[in-house]
């Protein structure tokens, strides 16, 4: 049966969870696992649909309380795992067809264990593929750990971000055991084995060892929100752990921005367009967009061949020539910017600048660029005049002087 190891993984183990949803979650537990009835019902949260996204856009979903692993709960039970959200980010990376990835944030937080792991995997995804994060509506303690992985974090009108603590509960039933006429005999081999039983009061060794452990991941939150979000520790660590909603998020470093959903998605979008067409600048620090800025004709999202997902072959004509893979479109495309670059590389050697091979690659210039850039280079480089009068001939050396003659010479053997 899977509650006693859900009980398990609530009490006497840190959480990186807001204290109201653990509340909920225990009267949700309840009697099922021999803790008393909730005074009220509380329904489980009802499964939440994605969101349509623009064309080139991944909107993976973080909804529910975050565990290292779903053990077989479908998302109805208001769970989601670790390992779904990285599969999802790492499908997400390996489809040709998409840009950009948005995490769609609405969790309480969860689990500590897997979660620092898979936020870091967050932040390499972005050097590859930008990822964006909105907190629609709540990003708290262990889904505030993966939304500001992102390299952008907006937050809704009524969304809130935070909750950056740690909590341990432990239960302490024996009470209630000497009522019922049970009493609970562990033997055990280790002085600390017996330490979180929720048949004993809690010793003082023991919450000291809860409390280190607490005070430890704590630490390990602090430094990865401020790594994360470019603030110093003492500034995270002085939230508190409070809750920090709409424009306070944003006053407090938490968040970059306020919009609602489908903003994020058409700024992301637009974000994007110069990705999507070859040949254009990179586009700012998403940090500094502003997010009421209206577009413009030119800022809207450019479609090419690369941004559209593959076509399904059930819809392709009997004659259609086969529809390649998704791996061969990978493939493709790798192939693809590799010849690209040794292109920009034998630009840059025959125009007798082999240095600026790598900054032209680093900037994604394509080969028309590189080739007007070098070109622009050597007509502003200084003329090379001479000395030398252009109808004086050159002095006529003797034949015994050439060394082409005397090797000849030297071969019919005449002096």
């Amino acid at each position: 049966m899977l509650l006693p190891h859900l009980a398990s993984r609530l009490y006497g183990t840190p959480l990186l969870v807001a204290r109201s949803k653990l509340e909920i979650i225990l009267a949700v537990l309840g009697e099922r696992v021999g803790w008393p009835e909730p005074q009220t019902a509380v329904p489980v949260p009802s499964p939440r649909t994605q969101p349509d996204a623009p064309p080139g856009i991944a909107v993976i979903p973080i909804y529910g309380t975050l565990v290292r692993r779903a053990l077989g709960l479908e998302a109805a039970s208001g769970l989601t795992s670790y390992g779904e959200i990285a599969a999802t980010l790492e499908a997400a990376l390996a489809d040709p067809a998409v840009t950009g990835i948005l995490l769609d944030v609405d969790s309480p937080g969860g689990e500590a264990g897997g979660v620092f792991e898979l936020a870091e995997h967050i932040r390499a995804a972005d050097a590859v593929k930008p990822v964006w994060a909105i907190a629609s509506d709540s990003a708290f303690s262990a889904a505030y750990a993966l939304a500001c992985a992102a390299s952008r974090l907006v937050v809704t009108r009524t969304g809130g971000v935070g909750s950056v603590g740690v909590i341990a509960m432990h239960v302490d039933q024996s009470v209630r055991d000497a009522q019922e006429g049970f009493r609970y005999t562990a033997i055990t081999a280790g002085a600390r084995k017996n330490d979180f039983s929720p048949h004993e009061q809690l010793s003082n060794e023991a919450a000291a060892r809860l409390q280190a452990e607490v005070d430890r991941l704590y630490g390990i939150f602090v430094a990865h929100v401020a790594a994360m979000r470019g603030l110093d520790e003492d500034v995270v660590r002085a939230t508190e752990a409070g809750l920090y909603f709409g424009p306070e998020a944003v006053a407090a470093g938490l968040a970059d921005g306020e919009a609602s959903l489908d903003t994020v998605l058409t700024e992301f979008s637009a974000y994007l367009a110069p990705r999507r067409s070859r040949g254009r600048s990179p586009p700012p620090n998403p940090r500094s967009l502003s997010l009421s800025t209206p577009h413009t004709q030119e800022n809207l999202v450019m479609q090419t061949p690369e941004s559209q997902p593959l076509p399904d072959p059930a819809e392709q004509p009997a004659d259609a020539p086969a529809t390649p893979t998704q791996e061969e479109a990978v493939q493709s495309a790798i192939s693809a910017t590799r010849a690209d670059a040794l292109a920009v590389a034998e630009l840059c050697q025959l125009a007798g600048h082999p240095e600026r091979t790598a900054a032209f690659l680093a900037e994604g210039a394509s080969e028309a660029q590189v080739r007007r850039a070098l070109l622009a280079a050597r007509a502003e480089s200084p003329e090379i005049t001479s000395l030398i009068h252009p109808d004086a001939q050159a002095p006529e050396a003797h034949p015994d002087q050439n060394p082409l003659m005397k090797a000849v010479k030297k071969l019919t053997g005449k002096d």
